[in-house]
Protein backbone atom coordinates (compact mmCIF):
# COMPACT_ATOMS: atom_id res chain seq x y z
CA UNK A 1 0.00 0.00 0.00
CA UNK A 2 1.36 3.41 -0.98
CA UNK A 3 1.66 6.29 1.51
CA UNK A 4 -1.19 8.08 -0.23
CA UNK A 5 -3.47 5.03 0.06
CA UNK A 6 -2.49 4.52 3.69
CA UNK A 7 -3.31 8.14 4.53
CA UNK A 8 -6.64 7.78 2.75
CA UNK A 9 -7.63 4.71 4.78
CA UNK A 10 -6.33 6.07 8.10
CA UNK A 11 -7.96 9.46 7.54
CA UNK A 12 -11.25 7.79 6.60
CA UNK A 13 -11.20 5.55 9.70
CA UNK A 14 -10.30 8.42 12.03
CA UNK A 15 -13.07 10.57 10.54
CA UNK A 16 -15.54 7.76 11.30
CA UNK A 17 -14.31 7.58 14.90
CA UNK A 18 -15.46 11.20 15.34
CA UNK A 19 -19.08 10.57 14.36
CA UNK A 20 -20.39 9.73 17.86
CA UNK A 21 -18.16 11.05 20.72
CA UNK A 22 -19.84 14.48 20.69
CA UNK A 23 -23.16 12.73 21.43
CA UNK A 24 -22.04 9.73 23.50
CA UNK A 25 -19.78 11.88 25.69
CA UNK A 26 -22.71 13.88 27.09
CA UNK A 27 -24.49 11.20 29.13
CA UNK A 28 -21.67 10.34 31.60
CA UNK A 29 -21.14 14.06 32.32
CA UNK A 30 -24.80 15.06 32.35
CA UNK A 31 -25.27 15.46 36.11
CA UNK A 32 -22.21 17.68 36.32
CA UNK A 33 -23.30 19.73 33.31
CA UNK A 34 -26.79 20.24 34.78
CA UNK A 35 -25.43 21.35 38.17
CA UNK A 36 -22.84 23.67 36.66
CA UNK A 37 -25.09 25.32 34.07
CA UNK A 38 -28.24 25.25 36.20
CA UNK A 39 -30.39 23.02 33.99
CA UNK A 40 -33.47 21.04 34.98
CA UNK A 41 -33.64 17.32 34.12
CA UNK A 42 -35.70 18.22 31.07
CA UNK A 43 -33.12 20.82 30.07
CA UNK A 44 -30.33 18.29 30.48
CA UNK A 45 -32.14 15.69 28.40
CA UNK A 46 -32.76 18.32 25.73
CA UNK A 47 -29.03 18.41 24.94
CA UNK A 48 -29.13 14.91 23.45
CA UNK A 49 -32.59 15.46 21.96
CA UNK A 50 -31.37 18.55 20.11
CA UNK A 51 -28.42 16.62 18.74
CA UNK A 52 -30.45 13.62 17.52
CA UNK A 53 -32.99 15.93 15.88
CA UNK A 54 -30.13 17.73 14.10
CA UNK A 55 -28.95 14.37 12.76
CA UNK A 56 -32.26 14.03 10.99
CA UNK A 57 -32.93 17.62 9.95
CA UNK A 58 -29.59 18.63 8.46
CA UNK A 59 -28.55 15.49 6.60
CA UNK A 60 -30.27 16.69 3.37
CA UNK A 61 -27.72 19.53 3.14
CA UNK A 62 -25.06 17.02 2.15
CA UNK A 63 -25.90 16.38 -1.53
CA UNK A 64 -25.97 20.12 -2.18
CA UNK A 65 -22.60 20.61 -0.47
CA UNK A 66 -21.12 17.60 -2.27
CA UNK A 67 -22.20 18.97 -5.65
CA UNK A 68 -20.60 22.33 -4.91
CA UNK A 69 -17.32 21.35 -3.27
CA UNK A 70 -17.08 17.55 -3.53
CA UNK A 71 -17.49 14.81 -0.94
CA UNK A 72 -13.92 15.01 0.32
CA UNK A 73 -14.09 18.72 1.13
CA UNK A 74 -17.52 18.27 2.65
CA UNK A 75 -16.05 15.69 5.01
CA UNK A 76 -13.15 18.01 5.89
CA UNK A 77 -15.56 20.85 6.66
CA UNK A 78 -17.61 18.51 8.85
CA UNK A 79 -14.58 17.57 10.95
CA UNK A 80 -13.65 21.22 11.47
CA UNK A 81 -17.21 22.16 12.44
CA UNK A 82 -17.38 19.27 14.94
CA UNK A 83 -14.23 20.61 16.59
CA UNK A 84 -15.67 24.14 16.67
CA UNK A 85 -18.96 22.94 18.17
CA UNK A 86 -17.21 20.93 20.89
CA UNK A 87 -15.05 23.89 21.84
CA UNK A 88 -18.03 26.25 21.81
CA UNK A 89 -20.25 24.20 24.09
CA UNK A 90 -17.59 24.28 26.79
CA UNK A 91 -17.91 28.04 27.11
CA UNK A 92 -20.05 29.64 29.81
CA UNK A 93 -23.85 29.63 29.62
CA UNK A 94 -26.72 27.44 28.50
CA UNK A 95 -27.19 29.13 25.08
CA UNK A 96 -23.66 28.26 23.91
CA UNK A 97 -24.02 24.77 25.36
CA UNK A 98 -27.04 24.12 23.13
CA UNK A 99 -25.60 26.03 20.18
CA UNK A 100 -22.28 24.17 20.30
CA UNK A 101 -24.08 20.82 20.62
CA UNK A 102 -26.34 21.64 17.66
CA UNK A 103 -23.37 22.79 15.59
CA UNK A 104 -21.44 19.57 16.25
CA UNK A 105 -24.53 17.46 15.52
CA UNK A 106 -25.17 19.30 12.26
CA UNK A 107 -21.64 18.48 11.13
CA UNK A 108 -22.14 14.85 12.18
CA UNK A 109 -25.38 14.74 10.16
CA UNK A 110 -23.53 15.91 7.06
CA UNK A 111 -20.70 13.44 7.63
CA UNK A 112 -23.13 10.57 8.30
CA UNK A 113 -24.62 11.11 4.86
CA UNK A 114 -21.22 11.65 3.20
CA UNK A 115 -19.53 8.48 4.38
CA UNK A 116 -21.38 5.88 2.23
CA UNK A 117 -20.73 8.08 -0.83
CA UNK A 118 -17.05 8.32 0.06
CA UNK A 119 -16.91 4.53 0.36
CA UNK A 120 -18.44 4.20 -3.11
CA UNK A 121 -16.16 6.88 -4.56
CA UNK A 122 -12.80 5.79 -3.13
CA UNK A 123 -13.29 2.06 -2.54
CA UNK A 124 -15.70 0.88 -5.29
CA UNK A 125 -14.31 -2.67 -5.28
CA UNK A 126 -14.15 -2.91 -1.46
CA UNK A 127 -17.52 -1.50 -0.44
CA UNK A 128 -18.24 -4.35 1.98
CA UNK A 129 -14.85 -4.19 3.73
CA UNK A 130 -14.72 -0.40 4.02
CA UNK A 131 -18.32 -0.21 5.18
CA UNK A 132 -17.33 -2.62 7.93
CA UNK A 133 -14.33 -0.43 8.84
CA UNK A 134 -16.51 2.68 8.82
CA UNK A 135 -19.33 1.27 10.95
CA UNK A 136 -17.03 -0.43 13.46
CA UNK A 137 -15.14 2.86 13.91
CA UNK A 138 -18.43 4.71 14.49
CA UNK A 139 -19.45 2.20 17.17
CA UNK A 140 -15.96 2.16 18.72
CA UNK A 141 -15.94 5.96 18.89
CA UNK A 142 -19.23 5.95 20.79
CA UNK A 143 -18.06 3.23 23.18
CA UNK A 144 -14.72 4.94 23.82
CA UNK A 145 -16.33 8.32 24.53
CA UNK A 146 -18.82 6.78 26.98
CA UNK A 147 -16.07 4.88 28.79
CA UNK A 148 -13.29 7.46 28.83
CA UNK A 149 -14.76 10.91 29.49
CA UNK A 150 -14.96 10.43 33.28
CA UNK A 151 -11.44 8.93 33.64
CA UNK A 152 -10.16 11.68 31.35
CA UNK A 153 -11.81 14.30 33.52
CA UNK A 154 -10.23 12.82 36.66
CA UNK A 155 -6.81 12.45 35.04
CA UNK A 156 -6.65 16.01 33.72
CA UNK A 157 -8.67 17.85 36.37
CA UNK A 158 -10.19 19.98 33.62
CA UNK A 159 -13.85 19.43 34.44
CA UNK A 160 -16.56 18.78 31.87
CA UNK A 161 -15.76 21.94 29.89
CA UNK A 162 -12.14 20.97 29.40
CA UNK A 163 -13.05 17.39 28.52
CA UNK A 164 -15.51 18.67 25.92
CA UNK A 165 -12.75 20.73 24.36
CA UNK A 166 -10.37 17.72 24.41
CA UNK A 167 -12.90 15.72 22.38
CA UNK A 168 -12.22 18.20 19.57
CA UNK A 169 -8.59 17.04 19.31
CA UNK A 170 -9.33 13.77 17.43
CA UNK A 171 -11.53 15.71 15.00
CA UNK A 172 -8.69 18.14 14.29
CA UNK A 173 -6.24 15.26 13.84
CA UNK A 174 -8.62 13.55 11.40
CA UNK A 175 -8.99 16.85 9.49
CA UNK A 176 -5.21 17.14 9.23
CA UNK A 177 -4.90 13.61 7.83
CA UNK A 178 -7.81 14.18 5.43
CA UNK A 179 -6.48 17.54 4.20
CA UNK A 180 -4.30 16.12 1.36
CA UNK A 181 -7.35 14.27 0.02
CA UNK A 182 -9.52 17.38 0.21
CA UNK A 183 -6.92 19.46 -1.66
CA UNK A 184 -7.06 17.15 -4.65
CA UNK A 185 -9.34 17.88 -7.60
CA UNK A 186 -12.87 16.90 -6.62
CA UNK A 187 -15.24 14.81 -8.77
CA UNK A 188 -18.62 16.33 -9.56
CA UNK A 189 -19.14 20.03 -9.04
CA UNK A 190 -21.97 22.50 -9.68
CA UNK A 191 -22.93 20.73 -12.92
CA UNK A 192 -22.84 17.26 -11.42
CA UNK A 193 -25.81 14.90 -11.33
CA UNK A 194 -28.97 15.67 -9.35
CA UNK A 195 -30.15 12.18 -8.40
CA UNK A 196 -32.81 13.12 -5.82
CA UNK A 197 -35.66 12.61 -8.29
CA UNK A 198 -34.49 9.08 -9.05
CA UNK A 199 -34.04 8.29 -5.38
CA UNK A 200 -37.38 9.66 -4.21
CA UNK A 201 -39.32 7.78 -6.92
CA UNK A 202 -37.75 4.41 -6.11
CA UNK A 203 -39.43 1.90 -3.81
CA UNK A 204 -35.96 0.71 -2.81
CA UNK A 205 -35.36 4.07 -1.14
CA UNK A 206 -38.33 3.69 1.17
CA UNK A 207 -37.52 0.10 2.05
CA UNK A 208 -33.98 1.17 3.00
CA UNK A 209 -35.29 4.23 4.86
CA UNK A 210 -37.70 2.08 6.88
CA UNK A 211 -34.89 -0.34 7.74
CA UNK A 212 -32.59 2.49 8.78
CA UNK A 213 -35.22 4.24 10.88
CA UNK A 214 -36.65 1.21 12.65
CA UNK A 215 -33.30 -0.33 13.58
CA UNK A 216 -32.12 3.07 14.83
CA UNK A 217 -35.26 3.43 16.94
CA UNK A 218 -34.78 0.09 18.68
CA UNK A 219 -31.10 0.93 19.27
CA UNK A 220 -31.72 4.37 20.80
CA UNK A 221 -34.51 2.95 22.98
CA UNK A 222 -32.05 0.54 24.57
CA UNK A 223 -29.32 3.17 24.76
CA UNK A 224 -31.65 5.47 26.69
CA UNK A 225 -33.53 3.01 28.92
CA UNK A 226 -31.56 -0.22 29.34
CA UNK A 227 -29.71 0.80 32.56
CA UNK A 228 -33.02 1.96 34.08
CA UNK A 229 -34.71 -1.33 33.17
CA UNK A 230 -31.96 -3.27 34.90
CA UNK A 231 -31.96 -0.96 37.92
CA UNK A 232 -35.70 -1.50 38.38
CA UNK A 233 -35.15 -5.25 37.96
CA UNK A 234 -32.87 -5.12 41.01
CA UNK A 235 -29.33 -4.95 39.63
CA UNK A 236 -26.83 -2.46 41.09
CA UNK A 237 -26.15 0.71 39.11
CA UNK A 238 -22.59 -0.26 38.21
CA UNK A 239 -23.70 -3.62 36.81
CA UNK A 240 -26.42 -1.94 34.76
CA UNK A 241 -23.81 0.39 33.27
CA UNK A 242 -21.44 -2.49 32.54
CA UNK A 243 -24.18 -4.38 30.70
CA UNK A 244 -24.83 -1.39 28.44
CA UNK A 245 -21.10 -1.12 27.79
CA UNK A 246 -20.97 -4.84 26.98
CA UNK A 247 -23.68 -4.68 24.33
CA UNK A 248 -22.00 -1.64 22.76
CA UNK A 249 -18.61 -3.37 22.77
CA UNK A 250 -20.03 -6.47 21.05
CA UNK A 251 -21.33 -4.22 18.28
CA UNK A 252 -17.78 -3.16 17.35
CA UNK A 253 -16.69 -6.62 16.20
CA UNK A 254 -20.06 -7.45 14.69
CA UNK A 255 -20.25 -4.29 12.62
CA UNK A 256 -16.81 -5.00 11.16
CA UNK A 257 -17.42 -8.66 10.26
CA UNK A 258 -21.01 -8.67 8.99
CA UNK A 259 -20.61 -6.25 6.02
CA UNK A 260 -17.57 -8.22 4.80
CA UNK A 261 -19.65 -11.40 4.72
CA UNK A 262 -22.94 -9.92 3.54
CA UNK A 263 -21.32 -7.79 0.82
CA UNK A 264 -20.12 -10.92 -0.98
CA UNK A 265 -23.70 -11.91 -1.81
CA UNK A 266 -26.15 -10.30 -4.19
CA UNK A 267 -28.89 -10.55 -1.55
CA UNK A 268 -28.47 -9.42 2.04
CA UNK A 269 -31.88 -10.78 3.08
CA UNK A 270 -30.59 -13.73 5.18
CA UNK A 271 -28.29 -11.43 7.13
CA UNK A 272 -30.92 -8.73 7.70
CA UNK A 273 -33.49 -11.27 8.88
CA UNK A 274 -30.93 -13.03 11.07
CA UNK A 275 -29.89 -9.74 12.67
CA UNK A 276 -33.53 -8.92 13.35
CA UNK A 277 -34.18 -12.30 14.94
CA UNK A 278 -31.17 -11.87 17.25
CA UNK A 279 -32.44 -8.44 18.25
CA UNK A 280 -35.82 -10.01 19.06
CA UNK A 281 -34.10 -12.61 21.25
CA UNK A 282 -32.20 -9.85 23.07
CA UNK A 283 -35.42 -7.94 23.74
CA UNK A 284 -37.17 -11.12 24.88
CA UNK A 285 -34.36 -11.86 27.33
CA UNK A 286 -34.64 -8.38 28.84
CA UNK A 287 -38.44 -8.73 28.98
CA UNK A 288 -38.78 -12.25 30.37
CA UNK A 289 -35.62 -12.87 32.41
CA UNK A 290 -33.62 -9.65 32.79
CA UNK A 291 -31.54 -10.85 35.76
CA UNK A 292 -31.01 -14.42 34.48
CA UNK A 293 -27.78 -14.49 32.47
CA UNK A 294 -28.08 -10.76 31.63
CA UNK A 295 -24.66 -10.78 29.97
CA UNK A 296 -25.95 -13.36 27.46
CA UNK A 297 -28.89 -11.14 26.47
CA UNK A 298 -26.49 -8.22 26.01
CA UNK A 299 -24.20 -10.24 23.75
CA UNK A 300 -27.15 -11.43 21.64
CA UNK A 301 -28.62 -7.92 21.52
CA UNK A 302 -25.25 -6.42 20.59
CA UNK A 303 -24.77 -8.86 17.72
CA UNK A 304 -28.28 -8.20 16.42
CA UNK A 305 -28.20 -4.43 16.70
CA UNK A 306 -24.62 -4.06 15.49
CA UNK A 307 -25.36 -6.21 12.45
CA UNK A 308 -28.61 -4.34 11.71
CA UNK A 309 -26.88 -0.95 11.73
CA UNK A 310 -23.99 -2.18 9.60
CA UNK A 311 -26.31 -3.86 7.09
CA UNK A 312 -28.46 -0.73 6.70
CA UNK A 313 -25.37 1.31 5.82
CA UNK A 314 -23.98 -1.45 3.58
CA UNK A 315 -27.22 -1.56 1.59
CA UNK A 316 -27.14 2.23 1.23
CA UNK A 317 -23.66 1.94 -0.30
CA UNK A 318 -24.40 -1.09 -2.48
CA UNK A 319 -27.75 -0.32 -4.10
CA UNK A 320 -27.00 2.93 -6.02
CA UNK A 321 -24.92 2.85 -9.18
CA UNK A 322 -22.72 5.90 -8.46
CA UNK A 323 -21.44 8.01 -5.52
CA UNK A 324 -23.86 10.89 -6.15
CA UNK A 325 -26.86 8.56 -5.93
CA UNK A 326 -25.38 6.90 -2.83
CA UNK A 327 -25.19 10.33 -1.19
CA UNK A 328 -28.79 11.14 -2.14
CA UNK A 329 -30.07 7.78 -0.85
CA UNK A 330 -28.00 8.21 2.31
CA UNK A 331 -29.50 11.69 2.84
CA UNK A 332 -33.07 10.41 2.60
CA UNK A 333 -32.57 7.20 4.59
CA UNK A 334 -30.52 8.71 7.41
CA UNK A 335 -32.45 11.97 7.73
CA UNK A 336 -35.86 10.31 7.92
CA UNK A 337 -34.36 7.46 9.92
CA UNK A 338 -32.94 9.65 12.67
CA UNK A 339 -36.19 11.62 12.97
CA UNK A 340 -37.96 8.29 13.53
CA UNK A 341 -35.25 7.23 15.99
CA UNK A 342 -35.56 10.46 17.99
CA UNK A 343 -39.18 9.57 18.78
CA UNK A 344 -38.33 6.11 20.13
CA UNK A 345 -36.99 6.89 23.63
CA UNK A 346 -39.76 9.45 24.19
CA UNK A 347 -42.55 7.05 23.20
CA UNK A 348 -40.93 4.22 25.16
CA UNK A 349 -40.85 6.40 28.27
CA UNK A 350 -44.47 7.42 27.73
CA UNK A 351 -45.55 3.76 27.53
CA UNK A 352 -43.61 3.04 30.71
CA UNK A 353 -45.38 5.92 32.45
CA UNK A 354 -48.94 5.00 31.43
CA UNK A 355 -48.52 1.23 31.88
CA UNK A 356 -46.54 1.34 35.12
CA UNK A 357 -43.97 -1.21 33.98
CA UNK A 358 -41.64 -2.31 31.20
CA UNK A 359 -43.75 -5.09 29.69
CA UNK A 360 -45.83 -2.90 27.40
CA UNK A 361 -42.86 -0.84 26.14
CA UNK A 362 -40.75 -3.93 25.44
CA UNK A 363 -43.63 -5.67 23.65
CA UNK A 364 -44.06 -2.52 21.55
CA UNK A 365 -40.32 -2.71 20.83
CA UNK A 366 -40.76 -6.28 19.61
CA UNK A 367 -43.45 -5.04 17.23
CA UNK A 368 -41.04 -2.43 15.86
CA UNK A 369 -38.39 -5.11 15.31
CA UNK A 370 -40.94 -7.24 13.43
CA UNK A 371 -41.59 -4.28 11.12
CA UNK A 372 -37.80 -3.83 10.80
CA UNK A 373 -37.45 -7.44 9.62
CA UNK A 374 -40.17 -6.95 7.00
CA UNK A 375 -38.52 -3.74 5.74
CA UNK A 376 -35.15 -5.50 5.71
CA UNK A 377 -36.58 -8.36 3.65
CA UNK A 378 -37.45 -5.92 0.85
CA UNK A 379 -34.38 -3.68 1.26
CA UNK A 380 -31.98 -6.62 1.24
CA UNK A 381 -33.09 -8.01 -2.14
CA UNK A 382 -30.78 -7.40 -5.13
CA UNK A 383 -31.53 -4.10 -6.90
CA UNK A 384 -29.71 -1.23 -8.59
CA UNK A 385 -30.75 2.34 -7.94
CA UNK A 386 -29.34 4.77 -10.47
CA UNK A 387 -29.85 6.59 -13.73
CA UNK A 388 -31.36 3.54 -15.38
CA UNK A 389 -34.33 3.88 -13.03
CA UNK A 390 -35.34 7.28 -14.38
Amino acid sequence: MSLRSALLVIGFALAALNLRPAIAGVSPLLDEIMNDVGLSPAGGGAITTVMVVCLGVFGPLTPMLARRVGLDRTLLAGLLVIAAGLALRGLDGAPVLYLGSALAATAIAVMNVSMPGIVKQHFPTQVNLMTGVYVSCVVAGAAAASALVIPLEHATGYGWRGVSALLAVPALLAALLWLPQALRKQPGGPNGPRPFGTVLRSRVTWYVTALMGLQSLTFYVMLAWLPTIYLEAGLPADQAGYLLSLTNLVQVGTSLAVPVLAGRRASQVPYVVGAGVLTVLGYLGVLLAPTTLPWLWMVVLGIGQGASFALALLIIALRPADPATVTALSAVAQSVGYVIAALGPLLFGFLRQVSGGWTVPLVAGLGVIAAQIVAGWFAGRPATLGKANL
